[in-house]
Order: C-alpha cells, then structure tokens, then sequence
C-alpha cells in the first residue's frame, strides 16, 4: 500500500470518519498484519474497553432434512438418507432440557427447510421450549427459515414474527447471509433468500423489537470486494434500522470427513482452499473498520480454532460466543479440530490467556457477570498482536 494512502486511512480511522467502499478495498490490499490489527484494535477498545464478551448457549437442530443443496453445506440431507432426521417436539424439549443445567441462558435454533413439516410445528416448537425453561433465551430461525415459513403457511412475515414472539421467540439468527453478491451467491446458495428479502425479514423483526446478529460466510470464493459490499450493505440497514447487535465472520469450512455416510457434499471444495489465519484476522480486522455502527463483532471459535479466535480478540473482535457443546452445522462437515464444547471456565481462561477482561451476557447483551483480568502483572493492558 503506497504510504500516502496507509497514512490517510490511519487518520480517518482515528479521527472518527466512516471509511468507503474503496478505502475497505485498499484495506484489504494491505498485506501489513500488524498495522490492520492495530487500527481494529484501537476501534474495538473504543467501543468496548478490555472485555471479551461470552455466553452460555446450546446449540440444537431440530431436523437437517433440507429442500436446498447450497454448495457449501454438509448439513443437509434428503428424506429418506439414512442419517436424515427430524424430531418431534417432545424430543426437543427433553434434549434441552438435559442442557440447563450449566446456567443456561440461551437456545439457539437452525434448522434445514424441511419440505412436509407444517408451519404450525415451528410456533409450537418454540411454546414448548420457553414453557421448560422459562429462564432462557430463544435466538431462533434465519430469515432463510423465516422466508420457508412465508411459503408453507401462507402468512406474512410479519403474521410469523408475531406468533414466533408470542410464543418466545427472542432474537432471529444471522444464517442465510453467506455472501449477498449476487456475481457469488448465484453458485453458492440454492434457495430463494437472497438480500431483498434477507433484509427485509431483519428489517421487520428490528420494526418489532427484536435485536439481531448479521453473518458474512467468507473464504470460498468470493474476493475481498464482495466482503466489503456486504458489510456495506449491513452497514447501510443498520444505519436505518439500529437493529443489528453484532456482526460475525464465519469462516468457509472443508469437507474433510463427512462423518455418517462418506459423502461429500460440499460442491465447493475441488476449487477452493480455506482461509489461512491470517486471512481470518485480517476480516475480523477489515470489518471491525467498516462496519462502524455495529457495537460488536464476533468470533465464532466452532469454525476459527481457539487460538485463531484468540489473535482475532485483539484485530478488532470483542465476543467469543459461548460454550456451545455441539455445533452440528460445522462438525458434520469437517475433523477441523475444535472441541464440542468449551466449559465456562475454558472460556474464562482463554479470555485471560488472551490479555482480556472476561464478562458473561446474555442475548440482548445485557451483562450477567463481570470476571476479574489477566494478572495484571503479566499483562495489564490489551495490545494489539505485533509480527
């Protein structure tokens, strides 16, 4: 990057001016690690101090049988696969139920579209979950699912929304986004949720009072300027609507092993290599600058690895998620190596370990706990990763 330039964009940064599109481009440009991470952590500190924000969550797919083959997804299965399921409501309660027990505070639900299911199970679904456990959050469906649901029952988005939030619902989740381009998204996505309705369905929920995450699934292959049209195209609704929490980058993930039946199903991976960790910080870098009116921004540690996710902490990300136990969205696909689950006290510690204040949330990022810091004598003050 021509010095000029770098020095521009740092002073924008620091005085405060929202960046454009072609300063996030440049951005990407740069192949200065350190300097990135140093202006994103300048801006995470800003927003959020010391703190790495956590929760206690589960993860739980009532059903994988999907209508679409998006090419990057292992999740999916057709009906009648051997490994395809689906479960009765009953089932789901006792599932999450047995998970309560770590002071649970949310439930977050993604499922396949399923072709025959009727629309009066996904209400129901969500009745009988917040009737056993009162005490946690619902983050539930993608506006993907949201859109499923227009199609089956005939209702509005704005009837569904109504009826989810009666019967618990408390924030939607960010899945569906994968990359909005359409020059990308036409070979990625096999369904009819692109960003006009996407938009339209967060639009809605954030009319009604719902805060909600937004998603970016990068690494594949999309370029760095589809990244930046899309957390543009965030950026600019949330401008209208304030409604989006955080932003998290979820990193594209191999095939490795598909773990039941040996298939591979991602359409994707003959023509694509994952991104690098250093390509990982650099996103979570190059969207913390971007993205200026989005109080957070997240690393999913299920799909980044815990010391990649570690190094992102200090390139802009301030929220490691949760504890997560089983992600079966990532896990089916890939032997990546991350652990099922992440103990409270596993995430304590790398929070500390990372030079960072540890607070627990919960879904609205309200705090529940505040946790001392690292020692101070080893590190009292976040800095920026130096190469």
């Amino acid at each position: 990057m021509d010095v000029g330039l770098k020095r521009e964009l740092e002073q924008k940064v620091l005085d405060g001016e929202r960046l454009s599109r072609e300063d996030g481009i440049a951005l990407y440009e740069s192949d200065d690690l350190a300097w990135l991470g140093g202006l994103a952590h300048e801006v995470r500190t800003r927003k959020n101090g010391d703190v790495v924000h956590f929760n206690v969550n589960r993860h739980l797919n009532m059903t994988n049988v999907c209508t679409a083959s998006c090419a990057y997804c292992s999740f999916q299965r057709k009906p009648g696969e051997k490994d395809a399921y689906t479960m009765r409501i009953e089932e789901a309660v006792r599932l999450a139920k047995a998970m309560e027990n770590e002071n649970l505070t949310e439930l977050h639900i993604v499922n396949g579209l399923h072709p025959t299911l009727p629309w009066r199970y996904y209400p129901r679904s969500l009745k009988a979950l917040k009737e056993a456990l009162p005490n946690v959050a619902l983050k539930a469906f993608t506006a993907t699912e949201i859109h499923h649901f227009e199609t089956i029952s005939g209702l509005s988005a704005s009837e569904i929304l109504d009826e989810l939030i009666d019967a618990g619902l408390e924030s939607l989740t960010g899945g569906g986004a994968e990359i909005f381009d359409w020059e990308v998204r036409q070979h990625i996505v096999d369904h009819a949720t692109h960003w006009e309705d996407w938009s339209r369905i967060h639009r809605l929920a954030h009319e009604k009072g719902l805060k909600t995450p937004s998603t970016m699934l990068y690494g594949h292959i999309e370029e760095p300027r589809h990244r930046v049209d899309h957390v543009l195209r965030l950026r600019e609704l949330q401008d209208e609507t304030n409604g989006f929490q955080v932003f998290i980058p979820l990193r594209y993930q191999h095939d490795f092993v598909d773990m039941q039946d040996g298939k591979i199903r991602n359409k994707l991976q003959a023509r694509t290599t994952m991104a690098t960790g250093a390509e990982a910080l650099k996103t979570f870098a190059v969207s913390r600058l971007l993205f200026d009116n989005v109080p957070h921004v997240k690393c999913f540690w299920v799909m980044h690895g815990v010391q990649t996710t570690q190094l992102a902490l200090q390139h802009g990300a301030d929220d490691m998620d949760g504890s997560v136990v089983e992600y079966k969205i990532t896990h089916d696909a890939d032997n990546y190596g991350t652990p099922n689950k992440l103990t409270r006290e596993d995430l304590l510690d790398l929070i500390r370990d990372a030079g960072f204040r540890p607070v627990e949330r919960n879904t609205r990022y309200e705090i529940i706990r505040e946790y001392d810091g690292p020692d101070a004598g080893r590190r009292d003050v976040p800095q920026a990763m130096r190469v």
